[in-house]
């Protein structure tokens, strides 16, 4: 595993979505403390990391939180835990722990299914200190 991989969450989602995009950029304007790495799930890097865990390969409708060599959270669970890794005000978002992961999935699969219709695919270029932020391997 490279090192700059070490310590850091990586954060998988769709990479032809514009609401998955639109979130990707929301994360990088808040992760003031440089935690998060972001790979779409359709690169080789994507590709490889739902291989190894035998998860649909084609279908690119969840979004995945992976900490190397100890956890992976999809759907609602990665997008909690990603708000209270970033901290300050989206600690708050914690609460969202209380409703039933089935049902809390429930909702981010409504989101995920008419996610094409809510996106607004204006195209946006990162930063070159945000490009360093994805993983493209």
């Amino acid at each position: 595993m490279e090192e700059k991989w070490m310590g850091k969450y990586i954060v998988f989602f769709d990479g032809d979505c514009g609401v998955c995009n639109f979130w990707v950029q929301w994360i990088l304007k808040r992760d003031k403390k440089d935690r998060f790495l972001f790979a779409s799930l359709q690169s080789d890097f994507g590709q490889q990391f739902l291989t190894e865990r035998k998860l649909n390969t084609e279908v690119f409708n969840t979004l995945y939180l992976w900490k190397p060599n100890h956890y992976y959270l999809e759907k609602s669970k990665a997008v909690l835990q990603i708000a209270h890794l970033l901290g300050g005000i989206y600690k708050f978002s914690a609460i969202g722990k209380i409703i039933p992961g089935f049902l809390s999935d429930q909702i981010y699969d409504a989101v995920s299914r008419n996610r094409m219709k809510l996106a607004n695919q204006k195209c946006y270029l990162p930063t070159p200190d945000e490009r360093k932020k994805f993983i493209e391997v």
